[in-house]
């Protein structure tokens, strides 16, 4: 095998200049994974297409299956190479390039199926990162991807219950109402009337069948889930390859270090392919956080699931970021998303058991007995568990943070293994963390959003360090916290999420703390007034912290209103907001 360079003439995907690309040239045994490789700008060159052998599309052919390629389409609109960032087109050229790149990512995503899906879901929660272009064209893989035939079904049935659907089930829809990264979803009905939600293990490109319908999408919760069913022998193949290509950016960008990421993960990530453990996180999470009454958590059906099949109640319901359909319902925006935040706060910084991937596509809201929201949480298959020390010393970070306490930052950042306790805290909070400025996470979003680009690209190999110090279970509770921010926003961000955090934390230490005090003999009753007395101090500074902004914000209306000060557009969103 041997690497040779060459050169393409004309502007492709509206590069700065024509681009060089590395060609390895070789027998598929030598090279199980990307061939070509544009040595470009990410940021302005855009994306390409994996080409998969016998698709039409674009795709990602799995590791050991040939030689997928990486293309770059002819780009038929005005280039960033002939376009100056000061020209008047420079911003709708660029957003040209950006739609062209993130339509590119979702068609390979969705050609591909299973673990390409899902990195591009998770993709939808860097939405303080990403251009908006690629958000919003992203968001179609939060409840969509391939479907299966009608025999797929039926074989896998046979093959796990020896027996079709049919007669299994009183009604079995073969049209999926929903397809997620690595399942689609059938409506069926038991034979005792009862309606569920039926999760199949999810085909693979190139599989799809032809029943009549088929591919229809829907709001609603997944009634039956069905796995594909080579999909966990693809699994391996798919996860060498995203190894091959994270090693070759790597190769052209060397702070581009995240292939220990994919290698931490993928014993995680193979969790996903058994639906008995999802059906078992999924009545551990019921138990654990069945004091929220406005949590929902879809009953299992033991009797027609196994590790490729899970059946479940059927729930309706909207995404948790559709605002238009939450007030259709008549639901208060806000209290939605104030739910969300403490329901999984609960479970990071006091259960420990924690839901690892809730897109909105897995968190439906709907209209409960009393009037009110409630949270239907779905897809149990990805969980982490963070045990008590690490905990403890989350949510002691996080109340040192509001307290702007820089010592206590820096020792229970310390206990986490991070060294950069002050960047690991914004990483943490993702958002800026100033000690003795205006805080007020719903206040200064536009201006967040721009410092955390900033900081990711000026800092990026520090963050990397920060990241690579953290206990390995921290990195999919970071995944959790990012993907409730960018639900927030989605929202409108109604309510400050970082003080609602915030008082879940002190309250999960107290209970942690109150918890080791009973058990420690002749210490407990001044453990528990220690606990009382921090507590009581948070609060204080906490309702201080929500005056001082208050007061802050009347000053500059007034300061605005008498022509004091302009009234700017990103003021008018920090007066509004």
């Amino acid at each position: 095998m041997r690497l040779r360079c060459c050169r393409h003439s004309g502007n492709l995907m509206g590069l700065e200049a024509p681009p060089r690309s590395w060609v390895f040239e070789g027998r598929p045994a030598d090279l199980p994974g990307l061939l070509v490789v544009h040595k470009c700008r990410p940021a302005r060159g855009g994306g390409g297409l994996f080409l998969r052998p016998g698709l039409a599309g674009p795709g990602l052919r799995p590791a050991g299956m040939g030689v997928p390629r990486w293309r770059c389409p002819p780009a038929p609109i005005p280039s960033l190479y002939t376009c100056g960032q000061n020209s008047p087109g420079y911003l709708e050229v660029m957003s040209a390039c950006h739609q062209r790149a993130a339509d590119a990512l979702v068609a390979g995503a969705i050609s591909n199926g299973g673990l390409y899906v899902k990195l591009g879901q998770g993709l939808c929660s860097f939405n303080h990162l990403l251009p908006p272009e690629y958000i919003k064209t992203l968001r179609v893989l939060e409840d969509r991807a391939l479907t299966r035939g009608f025999r797929e079904v039926d074989e896998l049935f046979l093959e796990d219950f020896r027996a079709p659907p049919h007669e299994l089930f009183q009604e079995f829809d073969y049209q999926p109402i929903a397809a997620a990264s690595l399942a689609q979803v059938h409506r069926a009905r038991l034979h005792d009337g009862t309606v569920v939600a039926v999760k199949v293990r999810g085909a693979p490109a190139g599989r799809r069948g032809g029943h009549p319908g088929a591919g229809g999408q829907s709001s609603l919760q997944p009634p039956m889930q069905v796995q594909y069913i080579d999909l966990r022998d693809r699994f391996d193949g798919d996860i060498h390859t995203l190894e091959l290509l994270l090693r070759l950016v790597e190769l052209m960008h060397p702070s581009f270090g995240f292939s220990w990421v994919l290698q931490d993960l993928k014993g995680t990530l193979a969790q996903e392919l058994d639906f008995e453990n999802e059906g078992r996180n999924a009545e551990r999470c019921a138990r654990e956080l069945q004091h929220f009454h406005y949590v929902v958590v879809p009953r299992v059906h033991w009797d027609v699931s196994g590790k490729r099949v899970l059946t479940a109640e059927f729930c309706e319901g909207c995404k948790v970021n559709d605002v238009e359909a939450i007030k259709t319902m008549g639901l208060a925006v806000r209290d939605v998303a104030e739910k969300l935040i403490q329901a999984f706060a609960e479970q990071i910084f006091y259960t420990g058991f924690v839901h690892s991937d809730p897109h909105p596509g897995n968190v439906l809201v709907r209209k409960g007995p009393d009037g009110k929201g409630q949270l239907v949480l779905l897809d149990h298959g990805l969980y982490q568990f963070l045990d008590e020390k690490d905990r403890s010393a989350l949510c002691q970070l996080w109340r040192a943070v509001i307290l702007r306490d820089e010592a206590a930052m820096k020792a229970h950042a310390a206990e986490l293994g991070v060294q950069d306790y002050f960047l690991f805290s914004e990483v943490l909070m993702q958002r800026p963390v100033r000690l003795g400025q205006l805080w007020g996470s719903h206040l200064l979003s536009r201006e967040e959003a721009a410092y955390m680009q900033d900081m990711a690209r000026e800092h990026f190999e520090e963050v990397m360090a920060v990241l690579k110090a953290l206990p390995r279970s921290m990195l999919l509770v970071l995944r959790n916290l990012n993907t409730v921010r960018a639900i927030n926003t989605a929202l409108g961000a109604p309510v400050d999420r970082y003080f609602l955090m915030a008082k879940s934390a002190v309250r999960a230490w107290s209970r942690l703390a109150g918890a080791t005090s009973q058990n420690t003999y002749g210490a407990s009753l001044l453990r528990h007034i220690r606990v009382i007395w921090e507590s009581f101090k948070f609060e204080v500074a906490l309702r201080l912290e929500t005056l001082s902004m208050r007061i802050t914000a009347l000053l500059v209306r007034v300061l605005v209103h008498l022509g004091l000060i302009p009234k700017t557009k990103g003021l008018y969103e920090y007066l509004e907001i």
